[in-house]
């Protein structure tokens, strides 16, 4: 079994993670972009063009399915990317969890990129999955960047920035973005209230997961043998995992899995 994952930076980690403790012993393609990250100011056609380009570096390993493992890059490329690649290679999205958070009653906080924030997008996922529940749009400025780089000050001060926003009363923090599911615990240490129940997050890492495998007929076999290898695509070339991704857990236990994988 073979999965590829995309995106423009580290923001797969958090799904890529999550599919080698379900299948160890599956291999695994990051396809990464750091010739054209970031791609959020992108225009929505320059954005699908880069996407497109690391999807076909990431399908020319011939994996079983794709993960697009970005928000952003699932908003305005996925259309592109199932018409170019499907049904020979199929592409999994990644959506906000909006509707299992919405599902306890709220009032929630949605933490997402700036141009997500208050978008018809993210407006047509709440007003379809929310309808009824107290929702706040939290606009987190430079806090993806700041997870690339892996610079904690600037973690902390746009995590901080984020937690004035977010009214006192939220039960549940959306985390609309996937690098912000690589610092999930700081973000609740921010938002938690003293004496309020402990504050729920939700990302999408583990049901992207499951989908993918669901989509390719395979099973979770989590004490399967660690015998899946790491391929690591740059821009379309062949490299090591970015220092970066050492600072969060999930690299690390990727990194331990390291190995160049052949084409095919």
């Amino acid at each position: 079994m073979k999965i590829a994952l995309m995106d423009s930076g580290i923001g797969l980690l958090a799904a890529a993670a999550v599919v080698r403790r379900l299948r160890p012993d599956a291999d695994l393609v990051l396809s990464l972009d750091p010739d054209g990250m970031p791609w959020g100011p992108r225009t929505p056609e320059d954005l699908t063009a880069r996407a497109l380009a690391v999807a076909e570096a990431a399908a020319a390993h011939r994996p079983d399915a794709l993960v697009v493992g970005c928000n952003t890059a699932t908003v305005h490329a996925l259309t592109a990317l199932r018409a170019r690649l499907e049904p020979g290679l199929p592409v999994i999205g990644t959506v906000p969890a909006i509707k299992p958070a919405a599902a306890g009653g709220g009032p929630i906080a949605i933490w997402a990129t700036p141009a997500t924030t208050g978008s018809p997008y993210q407006r047509d996922l709440i007003d379809t999955f929310a309808d009824g529940v107290e929702v706040a749009q939290v606009p987190c400025w430079g806090l993806a960047e700041a997870v690339e780089r892996a610079d904690e000050s600037a973690v902390d001060a746009a995590v901080a920035a984020a937690a004035a926003l977010t009214p006192d009363d939220v039960t549940a923090v959306v985390l609309g973005c996937t690098h912000y599911e690589l610092v999930g615990e700081r973000i609740r240490a921010a938002v938690q209230r003293p004496g309020r129940p402990r504050l729920a997050l939700y990302g999408s890492a583990g049901a992207v997961a499951a989908q993918t495998l669901r989509r390719i007929g395979g099973e979770p076999a989590p004490q399967a043998p660690a015998t899946g290898t790491l391929t690591v695509l740059l821009s379309g070339r062949e490299g090591p995992l970015p220092a970066s991704v050492l600072t969060y857990a999930e690299g690390r236990l990727l990194d331990g899995t390291a190995g160049t994988a052949p084409v095919g």
